[in-house]
């Protein structure tokens, strides 16, 4: 028995020491994290969804709200593309068009440049899921 704690001891201390990753809005403060296991929480906390290592997107309830597709693409749950993430971290619509841009050093600005968040370390379809696709 003993041993069983100790490995979920060590378990809990090595997930712990993996850094969560944060969104924070324009005046920097916390609007949500990512977890190493891709639970998404709110400034809260609380669960607001998971981002699934194929890219679903589900909700708090677990059902599927989009998926995030190799190539960038985000999805509804109704497969329909709502925008896509370019490899520069240009965010565009459905139709092509410039939304707004996650940074290299994770600022993100919307269609007029504007600041919205920073999201340094967060992948950049995670923060447009999150930013302008709102789909947790």
């Amino acid at each position: 028995m003993k041993r069983i704690v100790l490995l979920w001891v060590l378990l809990w201390a090595v997930l712990l020491t993996v850094p969560a990753q944060v969104l924070k809005d324009a005046s920097y403060r916390m609007m949500g994290r990512v977890e190493a296991n891709g639970v998404v929480k709110d400034a809260n906390y609380r669960m607001i969804g998971k981002i699934e290592s194929d890219g679903s997107i589900k909700n708090a309830n677990y059902w599927l709200v989009g998926k995030i597709m190799p190539d960038g693409t985000i999805k509804d749950s109704s497969y329909r593309m709502i925008g896509k993430v370019e490899k520069d971290g240009t965010v565009k619509d459905s139709s092509y068009r410039f939304i707004g841009k996650v940074k290299d050093d994770g600022t993100v600005v919307d269609q007029s440049y504007r600041m919205i968040g920073h999201a340094n370390g967060v992948p950049a379809t995670y923060a447009a899921v999150m930013y302008f696709f709102k789909l947790l």
